[in-house]
């Protein structure tokens, strides 16, 4: 069964698509309307962001929930 990441999980999964997508911290807060400190604080698993928060940043990087925040 998949579960949701725990807050003080390491999203590595979310910072591997950023990356690819070759997105700063910066740049992918201000197209999700979000601060840099958020985006950090979800990648260090310091963090859980509102489904919402989640959607936006899927779209942004052309993922779904399941590639960027369900553990398998």
């Amino acid at each position: 069964m998949d579960e949701v990441k725990p807050v003080g999980t390491k999203n590595l999964k979310l910072k591997s698509a950023r990356a690819a997508k070759d997105l700063s911290q910066q740049e992918l807060a201000e197209l999700v309307g979000v601060s840099r400190q958020t985006i950090n604080a979800i990648e260090k698993g310091d963090y859980n962001p509102t489904i919402k928060l989640c959607i936006s940043i899927c779209k942004v990087l052309g993922k779904t929930l399941d590639q960027l925040f369900w553990e398998e």
